[in-house]
C-alpha cells in the first residue's frame, strides 16, 4: 500500500515505515504530523483525488531537523574581473518516519 502526498511544493510517494526527507516543517522533534493533502492512495485499487482524496490522511513522526550538503553557487560575467560572486547554501530539511496511511 502506498500514498502520494503533497508537502513543500512537491509530491512524494510514501509507504508505511519509510523514512523520508521533506522541506523543513515547523514541528518539534518527536511529535507527529498529519498530511491531509493526499493526491492518490493505493491499497487494492487506486483512488485518485480531485484534487485530493477525501478522508485520506498520512501520519508521520518527526525524527530530526537538519541541513543538507553544501552546494556552491558561482556567478560571473565573462571577461569582467569585477563581476564574480561565490556563495554557498545548505537547504534545511525534516526527517520523517511514516507511521500510518488511513482512508483507503
Amino acid at each position: 500500500m502506498y500514498a502520494i502526498i503533497k508537502t513543500g511544493g512537491k509530491q512524494l510517494m510514501v509507504e508505511e515505515g519509510q523514512v523520508i526527507f521533506v522541506e523543513k516543517l515547523d514541528v518539534a522533534e518527536g511529535e507527529t504530523v498529519v498530511f491531509d493533502e493526499v493526491v492518490a492512495i493505493k491499497n487494492r485499487t487506486l483512488r485518485v483525488g480531485t484534487p485530493y482524496v477525501s478522508g485520506a490522511t498520512v501520519t508521520a513522526k518527526v525524527e530530526k531537523h537538519g541541513k543538507g550538503k553544501k552546494i556552491t553557487i558561482f556567478k560571473y560575467v565573462a571577461k569582467k574581473a569585477s563581476t564574480r560572486k561565490k556563495q554557498g547554501h545548505r537547504q534545511p530539511y525534516t526527517k520523517l518516519v511514516v507511521q500510518a496511511i488511513e482512508g483507503y
